[in-house]
């Protein structure tokens, strides 16, 4: 939070101004398959395309909620007051109960990111470590005119050292963040996830 803020504030122009209002909102996720059916029996009206919001209320409580999740499964973010956060996660989990929802964290929430593939800013995307790199370039539209950090990206694919891709784990044992992986005796890579 503290060096999206920086970087935005560093960069306001204007009259713009910026409001850190992040201590005072509290986000659930509910991710899955039975994601849409169980939040549609507590909201009044849900997010059709994925990456759109709307503000609403899910069982009585004023949210803005957001079909934004990062899992590969469908799912939605609910952001509210932290005071209504207890009320609201008690209401999830009784709608719920027939559907089998469970409480997770991110451990699970990482898991299903990463078998669908999807990089994480830290981890396969970063300040040093390009988007062509992490496997996003078809998110950038060079020929688009101007925007923050066009040059550093104009080598394109051909300037990056590094590319991200999967591996298919061939035994029983866990992939660690931070180990190397090797062909034969060469070294190929390291786990980023």
């Amino acid at each position: 939070t503290e060096k999206d803020e920086a970087w935005i504030r560093g960069r306001l122009r204007g009259g713009s101004r910026l409001e850190n209002i992040s201590d005072g909102v509290a986000q659930l996720a509910l991710q899955g398959p039975r994601a849409a059916e169980i939040l549609a029996s507590l909201a009044e009206a849900l997010p059709e395309k994925y990456y759109s919001a709307l503000r609403g209320k899910a069982a009585g409580v004023d949210c803005l909620i957001s079909r934004t999740g990062y899992t590969g499964e469908d799912g939605f973010e609910l952001y509210c007051a932290p005071a209504k956060a207890p009320e609201l996660w008690d209401a999830l989990l009784a709608a719920g109960k027939e559907a089998g929802i469970i409480p997770c964290g991110l451990g699970a929430r990482d898991t299903l990111r990463l078998e669908a593939a999807m990089p994480l800013y830290g981890h396969e995307l970063s300040g040093g470590i390009s988007p062509y790199a992490a496997g996003l370039g078809m998110f950038i539209k060079p020929d688009k005119g101007e925007f923050i950090g066009r040059e550093a990206l104009a080598g394109g694919y051909s300037a990056c050292a590094r590319r991200r891709t999967g591996l298919l784990m061939t035994g029983r044992g866990i992939a660690r963040e931070e180990c190397l992986v090797y062909d034969g005796q060469r070294l190929v890579g390291r786990i980023t996830s």
